[in-house]
């Protein structure tokens, strides 16, 4: 499982790989994947601390994602330097390669809510005829016919409630 590393320890890793430690003794040591630590240290040699802060935050096109994709399939650019280059992880790129060899699309996925229907039909504000309006207070009355009823029978439960405590009913 992937384990995400914070700032200090990338740095704390790099210093030692400066220092002159081997590459693979601190990746197994931590556990760590080669790639990976190789990435961080080229990202350090060009951008300095904030390389190992992280990646921008930058959706790329479709057009771009995929001008991106064509250097590696049909130039062959390895994946270290289309990273450095265009300031990226190298899980994000392999992504991006996994889905054009699978024919899907690179477009972006929209977020957030779908916009509402404009086809849709409009809800009724009133009833067209004399009978729809009939009809609605009809039942407007029996849904408050049905509320009555159900306070009357819990005042009288309560009044039966304070009788058998010995209670005096109260005049509420």
């Amino acid at each position: 499982m992937y384990r995400r590393h914070t700032f200090e320890e990338r740095l704390l890793i790099i210093s030692r790989l400066i220092c002159g430690e081997s590459l693979e003794a601190i990746c197994r040591e931590g556990k760590l994947d080669k790639k990976m630590v190789r990435q961080w240290l080229l990202r350090y040699e060009k951008y300095g601390d904030e390389g190992l802060r992280g990646t921008r935050s930058y959706h790329y096109s479709a057009v771009e994602k995929l001008s991106i994709v064509m250097e590696v399939e049909e130039k062959g650019i390895p994946l270290q330097e289309i990273c450095l280059r265009y300031d990226l992880n190298r899980t994000t790129i392999q992504e991006w390669l996994r889905k054009y060899r699978a024919g899907k699309t690179l477009e972006n996925r929209k977020r957030g809510r779908p916009p509402k229907d404009s086809m849709a039909r409009p809800k009724k504000k009133e009833p067209q005829t004399e009978l729809e309006k009939l009809q609605a207070e009809n039942l407007r009355l029996r849904a408050e016919n049905a509320l009555l009823k159900k306070v009357k029978a819990l005042v009288e439960e309560q009044k039966a409630r304070a009788l058998l405590n010995g209670q005096k009913p109260s005049t509420n």
